[in-house]
């Protein structure tokens, strides 16, 4: 794991990175040290994205790291700075040239992530140390890299580690180092209240459960996140193929991103009434599953025909929203790994959000932007919303056909949180399919640093 430090002792040496784009590269070259410049041009350096080179000095030592931030523009890579924890021999080392120092340390932190659980120990490796540059709140930063990795951790964790009561352990461990509360119903007792959450958990033999976390001042403005805490989906009865199950493990990337996101809430320290709610369950098969064509009276009192029961996250989403809109927040915030349609729509790396407040629209998508945690709005199309009908329910959770499954996915939600004007859900894929700077292959939490940038912005530390 990589490492950024405050400051270093004054006996450190200090190795410059100078991060250079395509227009600055001849000024850049032309400061450099004569023997400096002469290697570079030896070995033929060029400041494409991502391009190094280590320049040595008179001792043979490293001297200087070269590194290529390619041309400037909207395609330039943010984090591409977390690149360098991986190419780079131990060391302490300073950035300089053209980057934001903040977003630099915190790309540099997110790239030197690794999770390592279950891999045999290799030889201990000293990691690279960065200082954090001048102005920079590297505790701020640390921070919000902690939260994350935190997230990361629990979306990588398989589900044999992994289920119902270990996410509890996680919230409960986090509440503990915050000083927040912790509530939980589970097993049978969710039935009377929670019932789509009690049905869609009832398979496993790993309790499912409602986690409540609640922290800061009660006559605080009050805002709510909902994490789907899927902790492995088989589909159900209507079983997906093997292939699709591969990647189950992180169907609770919701309550991964909700965990994350409150973490940096409370380490902060922002002046809001904060509530956490993740229903966790096991999505199973066993006698006990529910089944096609039940009708479930939800804990909003509509009742719901199941078209499908591979269509779980909307339902334990559903009593969630409910209990959420009944303590109307000022702010509710819905993150769920919900559907294939908003991936085939947007990609892995850009999470669809719906909203109906086009003001709230605005502010998460500046938000997204100024933290390179980027989000992209779909439309809550109302008209939509007559795909949900059912002959025997209110409505029906997965009533078929190949059209706007994101859209009726989110009307769906909508429908339990109608008190509720400030919503906003975000249908993430939680899931880093190849590597790229600052984004290791494997789990992520997405649009957990965008929410911790609009609380931040709407709700400052005192």
């Amino acid at each position: 794991m990589s490492q950024l430090i405050a400051r270093a002792p004054d006996s450190t040496h200090l190795i410059p990175v100078t991060c250079v784009g395509g227009p600055d590269w001849p000024g850049v070259e032309a400061g450099l040290d004569p023997r400096e410049a002469a290697y570079a041009r030896a070995t033929e350096f060029a400041p494409k994205a991502g391009r190094l080179a280590l320049l040595p000095g008179p001792d043979g030592g490293l001297a200087r790291v070269l590194f290529g931030l390619g041309e400037p523009g909207p395609g330039r890579d943010r984090l591409l700075v977390g690149k360098l924890p991986g190419a780079l021999p131990a060391g302490t080392y300073r950035l300089e040239g053209a980057v934001d120092g903040a977003e630099a340390s915190l790309a540099w932190l997110l790239g030197g992530y690794r999770f390592g659980r279950y891999r045999a120990a290799g030889p201990a490796g000293v990691p690279p140390r960065l200082v954090a540059p001048e102005g920079v709140d590297a505790e701020a930063v640390l921070r919000i890299a902690a939260a994350v990795a935190l997230g990361r951790d629990l979306v990588n964790t398989p589900a044999n580690d992994l289920g119902p009561a270990e996410i509890e352990a996680a919230a409960r461990t986090l509440a503990e180092a915050h000083g927040a509360a912790v509530a939980v119903v589970s097993g049978e007792a969710l039935e009377k209240d929670f019932p789509l959450v009690h049905a869609v958990g009832a398979a496993s033999p790993r309790a499912p459960r409602l986690i409540d976390l609640t922290w800061g001042d009660p006559s605080a403005p009050r805002v709510t996140l909902v994490g789907k805490g899927v902790a492995f989906d088989t589909g159900g009865l209507d079983i997906k193929p093997s292939a699709g199950m591969l990647l189950m493990k992180k169907d609770m990337g919701g309550a991964a991103a909700a965990l994350a996101a409150a973490a940096m809430v409370m380490g902060a320290g922002l002046r809001l009434r904060l509530r956490v709610l993740i229903p966790a369950v096991e999505n199973s098969i066993s006698g006990a599953a529910f089944r096609p064509g039940d009708v479930i009276r939800s804990r909003a009192g509509l009742t719901v025909e199941i078209g499908n029961t591979d269509a779980e996250g909307r339902l334990v989403l559903a009593d969630a929203l409910a209990l959420a809109d009944a303590d109307t927040p000022d702010l509710l915030i819905d993150f769920a790994t919900l559907t294939g349609a908003a991936r085939v729509a947007l990609g892995p790396d850009l999470p669809a959000f719906f909203t109906e407040d086009d003001a709230l629209a605005d502010a998460v998508a500046a938000a997204g932007a100024a933290v390179a945690d980027p989000v992209w709005r779909l439309p809550l199309h109302a008209p939509y919303a007559g795909l949900l009908d059912s002959k025997v329910a209110d409505l029906n959770n997965a009533p078929g056909g190949p059209f706007a499954g994101a859209i009726t996915a989110a009307l769906f939600l909508r429908r339990f949180a109608p008190g509720t004007k400030a919503h906003v859900h975000f249908d993430l894929y939680g899931w880093n399919p190849s590597t790229k700077p600052g984004r290791p292959e494997g789990g992520e939490v997405q649009t957990a640093r965008l929410v911790h940038a609009l609380l931040e912005a709407r709700y400052p530390a005192a």
